[in-house]
């Protein structure tokens, strides 16, 4: 998936491959950070509410967004390292 979106915008914009691989890496990195954000800011809007009473039941799932966003955006990060060694193996290997 992540190869596919590459080659479109390497396509559509002229760029060389790992030019558009490191802005979309540096791009998921900063919504990572700002999704930590969102998250904590969720967290603690709930713990407040908690405390004034029993809060709404979807004061509960307002922080549910940020951390399954969390989660695909770590998931990507995690990989991130091994899909960059595969690749450059596959290079060395069809050269």
């Amino acid at each position: 998936m992540t190869l596919k979106i590459l080659g479109v915008a390497q396509a559509h914009f002229g760029l060389p491959f790992e030019e558009v691989a490191l802005n979309l890496n540096k791009w998921v990195r900063q919504i990572h950070r700002w999704l930590s954000i969102a998250f904590t800011a969720g967290v603690i809007a709930y713990i407040v509410t908690m405390r004034q009473g029993q809060p709404a039941d979807w004061m509960g799932l307002f922080a549910l967004l940020p951390l399954i966003l969390l989660l695909l955006t770590g998931l990507y990060l995690f990989v991130l390292p091994y899909a960059t060694k595969w690749q450059s193996g596959r290079r060395l290997a069809g050269s």
